[in-house]
């Protein structure tokens, strides 16, 4: 089965970047970085706990999905995400503490 090729909104990078700056979410930030691997070879994979996030649309109209970096936390990272135009193609739109 293809892998997907992960796609990053602006605002998207920029929370990456903040994570990668802030030494004191390097566990955090290893966690996102596993979570978004496993977006690329297995979306399915369990640990991801895929969902469609319902109370959210993309700009149009697609469904939204949250996958877990971390879980059993306070305030865990979830990464929002929607299928692009392309085939293969995750748009990643966020990655932010579980709101």
């Amino acid at each position: 089965m293809p892998g997907f090729t992960l796609t990053f909104t602006p605002t998207a990078s920029k929370q990456l970047d903040a994570l990668e700056r802030d030494e004191g979410l390097e566990k955090r930030l290893k966690a996102v970085r596993k979570t978004l691997g496993l977006m690329e070879t297995d979306l399915r994979h369990p640990s991801l706990n895929t969902h469609e996030y319902k109370s959210l649309k993309g700009a149009r109209g697609e469904k939204i999905f949250a996958a877990y970096a971390e879980s059993k936390t306070p305030a865990a990272y979830r990464i929002f995400w929607h299928y692009g135009t392309r085939q293969g193609e995750i748009i990643v739109i966020a990655i932010t503490p579980h709101p």
